[in-house]
């Protein structure tokens, strides 16, 4: 008689095939699409989950620039802030400045606030690819398209 554990197995990171997915951003919502691609860069859709394991895919995003935000004071009193570690060196930038000057940090900002604060941080980041444009360079990879 074979004994069966009441626990299943782990999985394994070697065993995981990685998927690519394409978003476009064009017309989404900030914080939506925010935790679209969190979720995803974790692999929180999967049923292998593990929270301490990087079970993930990479997400391929375009039109980042085009991404918008609810409320209508939202672009002038949301605040992106810097400190450069010296005295009286903090720097305030509204929304609509930074969706003008750098509209990719917006969105990998608002990722990195719902990724978890750990080691696995730097390693979900690096799956992300933001793309201004509507072109990107990984079709070899061949993307899947997700709505």
């Amino acid at each position: 008689m074979k004994f069966s554990p009441k626990t299943s197995t782990p999985t394994r990171e070697q065993k995981l095939d990685k998927k690519w997915y394409l978003l476009n951003a064009e017309g989404k919502i900030l914080g939506h699409l925010a935790t679209q691609i969190a979720d995803i860069l974790r692999g929180k859709n999967k049923p292998t989950f593990a929270p301490h394991m990087d079970m993930g895919d990479h997400v391929i995003v375009i039109n980042a620039e085009k991404i918008k935000v609810t409320g209508t004071n939202k672009p002038d009193q949301k605040m992106y802030t810097t400190h450069s570690g010296y005295p009286g060196h903090i720097k305030r930038v509204n929304l609509a400045t930074m969706l003008k000057k750098r509209p990719l940090r917006v969105l990998e900002s608002a990722v990195s606030g719902m990724l978890p604060k750990n080691r696995l941080r730097p390693v979900f980041l690096k799956k992300l690819h933001l793309y201004e444009g509507g072109e990107h360079g990984h079709e070899a990879q061949k993307p899947i398209a997700l709505s």
